[in-house]
């Protein structure tokens, strides 16, 4: 499994979102390659576009507009990882044919538009994208070969993206794909692998 931590595309959530997560899997069996994309570099002369302020104030459009440049290049980033560990598979004892790429928030996105945006060497088996940011994803076409889909939100997500995923999951019921969405009723943006004392503590 190939692992996207989230962070707006201006940091990432590498502990929360990234190694954390590769130490569950680990501990379930999977292999877990933690993916360190390309971000939107942080220019202090310009406090108001700090993503602390931009997430404060919610302005996504503005976020959108910062994150426009460099998508594409961590988009880059996640078809050249999948498409290394399938070409490495022998070496790291994985079936070159159970490639799964997971992703939380950016890292959704991300997740989503790697799915849209891949030929056959670089395409994932199997995806993830936890409370992913829709607007920015690249691509829209469904694979037509088999490619499930397990999808994870909270209807209570801060941020308003609960039916982004909800979205993508009709997409792929549209497409008779293989698809699983988890909607918590509580857990807010960003849940990863906090402890909350909320039914995601257990996702």
């Amino acid at each position: 499994m190939v692992i996207a931590p989230g962070g707006a595309f201006h940091a990432l959530a590498y502990s929360l979102e990234g190694t954390e997560v590769a130490k569950r899997l680990n501990e379930k069996g999977v292999t877990a390659f933690v993916l360190k994309y390309r971000l939107v570099h942080e220019d202090s002369t310009h406090p108001e576009n700090s993503i602390g302020t931009l997430m404060a104030t919610k302005n996504f459009k503005k976020l959108d507009s910062l994150n426009a440049p460099v998508i594409p290049l961590a988009l880059q980033d996640g078809l050249t990882a999948v498409k290394y560990v399938r070409q490495h598979a022998a070496d790291y004892h994985v079936d070159p044919n159970k490639i799964g790429f997971m992703g939380f928030s950016a890292g959704g996105t991300l997740t989503m538009s790697v799915v849209y945006s891949a030929t056959d060497e670089s395409r994932p088996n199997f995806v993830a994208p936890i409370y992913a940011y829709e607007n920015a994803i690249i691509g829209s076409t469904v694979p037509s070969v088999k490619t499930p889909i397990f999808i994870a939100a909270a209807s209570d997500d801060d941020l308003g993206l609960a039916k982004h995923s909800v979205h993508i999951y009709l997409k792929w019921l549209d497409a008779n794909q293989p698809a699983e969405l988890h909607m918590y009723e509580r857990g807010k943006h960003g849940f990863g692998m906090k402890k909350q004392n909320l039914p995601v503590d257990n996702g």
